[in-house]
Order: C-alpha cells, then structure tokens, then sequence
C-alpha cells in the first residue's frame, strides 16, 4: 500500500467525481494523480463543449480550484496549499455557466445548517458570512461587505472550535480569492455573469428571431408567455419566475438571458 501514492500521501483515494462531467461516478486513483487525468482521462472532460471553470473538493467545506492548477497532483499537501481540503472525496466539476457566488452561497446554507450551534464563530459567524452572500447574490451587496466576509472567515477558521467551523468559510475565501471579478460584477454591476443568480437576471424574446413555434409557451411553467402562432412571442416579466425553461428550450436563439 505504501508503494502507491506520493512521499507524503501514500496509497490511493475514492472520489465522488460528478457536476459537469461526461462520466460521473466513485473512482478510485493512486495520490499524486492530477486533476487533469481525473476530469478529463477518467471523467471524459466536460459535456456539450463547455469550458472548464473550476473543481470543488472536499464536500461542502472544500473550497473551488481553477483551471490554472489543473495539473496539480493531488494529495492531502496539495489541496491545503490551494485553499481547499481532501475531506469526504467529493470532487465536483463545474463550468463557464456556474456562479462562484452562488456556489458559495449554497454550500454555506448546508453547514450553516449543520452547525451544532455550541460555539459562537460557527454558530454566528456562519450565518453572518451566508447573510453577506445572499444579499450579494440579490444585488444589494458592497464592496465593504467583502472585507467584512475575510474578516469573519479568517475568525472562524482560527477560533471554531471543531471542523466544520473552521473549514466551513473555504467555499467564500476561495471563491472570492480566484473569482473576485464575479463578486465585483454583483456588487458594481448588479449583474450574474453566469445568469444564476434569479434576482439579477432576465429573460426575453427577440422578435426579429422568434418564430412564434410556441415551444417556450408550452414548457414556461407559469404561463407567462404569450403570443400567437408564428408570430414573436413575449415574455410578462412580472410573472416570470425565472426558471430558464424558455432560454433552454428555444432552438432558434431567441430567448435571451441578461
């Protein structure tokens, strides 16, 4: 056992390979294996042509790796120096259409969750850094909110006092130190780049590319669209919940989301 793996982590690691992946599954590989050989010779690269925007490892406490690290090898050294951590072996990819915001948003509402409550930097600071994240992810955060979520980050980390406290701000840290363009964009712009974010987003129809062939009416699951038979469709944007059935659905390009 001890004849596989790197100097420091010997033997071999299972990971739960799945997201935005062609071959998702449990696969077991040797440390010091990269992530590279992983997503791409074993988990068959990223579907429908998308592009590769970053790993997540770890399980909800892990934070996000890029692709400028894809060739690193993976052991426990490793994953610690790039902010994230081995942890339960989840290894999640995603690509050019996932919201770091919004991922960091989602894991932080899981251990906020999981928190059992007994010391205060996990039992408040957790929900202080989902607070921050949430009001990012509807447009009304601030450039000081993002020095307060560091602050509140670095704090956990030193004075949780069990695990999940002080691994649960990595998904935030990470996040805001490889992606901060995207964070700058909800704040400065009040826009999602990916259009993840609902409460930042819209959807509507161009009627110079409208057909009128209804499919989005049909699949729009509160009806907001109207229009007659190939004639440009609209969409009642006060009803509209904004669940992207309609941008997924049209074959002609003419659903647009901003």
């Amino acid at each position: 056992f001890s004849k596989i793996g790197t100097e420091t982590s010997k033997g071999t690691k299972v990971f739960a390979l799945t997201g935005k992946i062609k071959n998702s599954g449990l696969v077991e590989v040797p440390m010091g294996t990269t992530l590279r050989e992983i997503i791409y010779d074993i988990g068959g690269g990223i579907p429908n042509g998308r592009k590769f925007k970053a790993v997540q490892t770890g399980g909800p406490s892990g934070g996000v790796i890029t692709a400028e690290y894809i060739d690193t090898p993976i052991d426990y050294e490793n994953l610690q120096k790039l902010g994230s951590i081995m942890g339960s072996g989840g290894m999640i990819v995603m690509d050019e259409d996932d919201c770091m915001v919004d991922i960091a948003k989602f894991y932080l509402g899981f251990t906020v969750d999981e928190s059992c409550g007994k010391c205060a930097p996990c039992r408040v600071g957790g929900r202080q850094l989902y607070d921050y994240v949430d009001k990012i992810t509807k447009g009304k955060g601030t450039l000081e909110d993002l020095d307060r979520m560091k602050q509140i980050g670095h704090a956990m980390r030193k004075a949780s006092l069990c695990g999940l406290g002080q691994t649960s701000p990595n998904p935030v840290l990470s996040t805001m130190h490889y992606f901060p363009q995207e964070y700058l964009a909800h704040i400065d712009e009040k826009t999602c780049p990916a259009g993840k974010c609902k409460d930042l987003v819209r959807y509507f129809i161009l009627p110079d590319k409208c057909i009128g062939c209804g499919l989005c009416a049909r699949r729009c699951p509160v009806v907001c669209i109207k229009g007659e038979r190939r004639q440009p469709h609209v969409i009642d944007e006060a009803a509209c919940i904004k669940c992207g059935e309609c941008y997924s659905v049209c074959k002609f390009g003419a659903v647009v989301r901003k």
